[in-house]
């Protein structure tokens, strides 16, 4: 099975939403910007780059690049605008909390040229969740917050929903809600087939079979080769990822570097060491 069949199953239900494919041969592409101090300070360690990437995936959309920035509205303004103009669609996290230090909001309307307003139905969602909760005080109200004309996404795991303006996508930086807020825009953006993966796993030097992945690749069109080394067990090993939307070619390509490494002596470990 490929590494991300089950990713199959979920670009199944997608399509279910209703979305059309119109060119399954388009690239689709995406770019995060993680924005906060305690990431570049290195007291907080961020999880959202591989779970949106994963995610992406799943939807037809390629994750080409992660940038990371301080809590600094024009690092953020530059970082948005440079990053929505060339993607399909731009994604950030952190920096919509209640506190002063959540600017995300604003540095972005900044970026897109618009006032920053309360969000009805935001301030409704916050009302009913802090209701019993101590209620919604001046610094809750601040998660209402959003670019002018904005629009929401949904939220089931905490009272402040994500926002949506354009081609940007705006989501909490705590792990398991950006997973929720992920969850609740499966199906709905509009992507190519998924990138499918399979992985093969071999103790040797990857400098050793460097022409023999670069021949194998070249040989099967639509698909890309990745070589991973490691050090383990005393002994130099690698693992190689291969990429490709199109699973009969993904199979053909897995089965033909396969057989060309254990031709060469490397016993291959299906699904990598």
């Amino acid at each position: 099975m490929h590494d991300n069949a089950r990713g199959r199953l979920g670009r199944a239900r997608g399509i279910g939403y209703g979305l059309p494919m119109a060119d399954p041969n388009r690239i689709w592409t995406a770019a995060l910007i993680v924005i906060g101090d305690e990431i570049l300070s290195g007291r907080t360690q961020d999880r959202n780059v591989s779970q949106i990437a994963t995610w992406l995936n799943v939807q037809g959309i390629r994750l080409r690049e992660v940038r990371v920035v301080a809590d600094e509205a024009d690092a953020i303004v530059e970082a948005v605008n440079t990053l929505r103009a060339r993607n399909d669609y731009l994604f950030t996290t952190g920096g919509i909390g209640p506190t002063h230090d959540d600017i995300t909001v604003d540095a972005i309307a900044a970026a897109l040229g618009v006032d920053v307003e309360i969000h009805a139905g935001a301030r409704a969602m916050l009302s009913g969740y802090y209701e019993t909760r101590g209620g919604l005080t001046e610094a809750r109200l601040r998660m209402a917050r959003v670019p002018a004309g904005a629009s929401l996404i949904e939220n089931h795991m905490s009272g402040a929903p994500g926002i949506r303006h354009g081609n940007i996508f705006i989501m909490a930086g705590v792990p398991h809600i950006t997973a929720g807020m992920l969850d609740s825009l499966t199906g709905k953006l509009e992507g190519g087939l998924p990138v499918l993966s399979a992985t093969l796993g071999c103790w040797v030097a990857e400098s050793e079979i460097a022409d023999l992945l670069g021949t194998t690749e070249r040989a099967h069109e639509g698909c890309q080769i990745g070589s991973y080394p490691f050090f383990r067990e005393g002994r130099t090993g690698a693992n190689f990822v291969i990429r490709s939307t199109d699973s009969a070619a993904l199979d053909r390509c897995v089965a033909d570097l396969g057989a060309a490494l254990e031709l060469g002596g490397w016993p291959v470990v299906a699904g990598g060491i």
